[in-house]
């Protein structure tokens, strides 16, 4: 350092703190530049960024975790009410009823003579669990389906297992008073209208 870089009295200027101080910072980064450097020559990024996804060991249910298909199924031409019952017999089979065991299946009929099917689809919090009659329904109505004649729900059980209350609800609300056709694995054990299963709905009427 050269006696022009200070004062009279021994101290730096402060135009000079500055500029070492600026070549102190640049020579820091170029370091850690460097080291940066050299440790990527080291490791293998791929393997980094490996190591640091889920090693699945810490998964609650591997089984949650499989691929799901998203191509939609084709809508299923009914005539016959047993066409319908053997449209929610095959829809039940893809029931995902992991918690409670219980399967259902269902079949939506529109006016055009095709049947819409869904299944249940349970939730480890049981009420964010989907019914097969919503499901049917929902799927109906995203493809463009208004207008609808029955319903065919089937579960493999002795008595009849009509729609719960919500889905109850729903089918009123969007299908107004259709005939419910319960079955089990044996055969058709109930028809029913749904005024006969809802005889005090709320609906729109209450609301003008």
């Amino acid at each position: 350092m050269g006696s022009s870089d200070r004062d009279g009295r021994g101290r730096q200027w402060p135009d000079v703190e500055r500029r070492e101080s600026t070549e102190r910072r640049q020579h820091d980064r170029r370091k850690r530049v460097r080291a940066a450097a050299e440790s990527e020559t080291r490791f293998n990024p791929a393997e980094k960024r490996k190591g640091q996804r889920r090693s699945g060991k810490d998964r609650r249910d591997d089984a949650a975790w499989q691929p799901v298909s998203v191509e939609a199924a084709p809508a299923i031409a009914v005539g016959r009410e047993e066409d319908l019952v053997a449209a929610a017999t095959e829809a039940r089979t893809h029931a995902h009823a992991q918690y409670s065991g219980f399967k259902v299946g269902a079949a939506l009929e529109t006016v055009e003579g095709f049947a819409i099917t869904g299944c249940n689809i349970e939730n480890a919090t049981y009420g964010l669990t989907l019914c097969a009659e919503r499901v049917a329904l929902v799927k109906a109505l995203s493809d463009g389906h208004e207008i609808f004649t029955r319903i065919a729900v089937i579960a493999d059980t002795d008595e009849p297992t009509p729609p719960c209350g919500p889905c109850r609800q729903l089918l009123w609300e969007y299908c107004g008073d259709i005939e419910i056709i319960l079955a089990n694995l044996h055969g058709i054990t109930g028809k029913h209208r749904l005024s006969a299963l809802l005889p005090m709905p709320f609906d729109n009427r209450l609301l003008k």
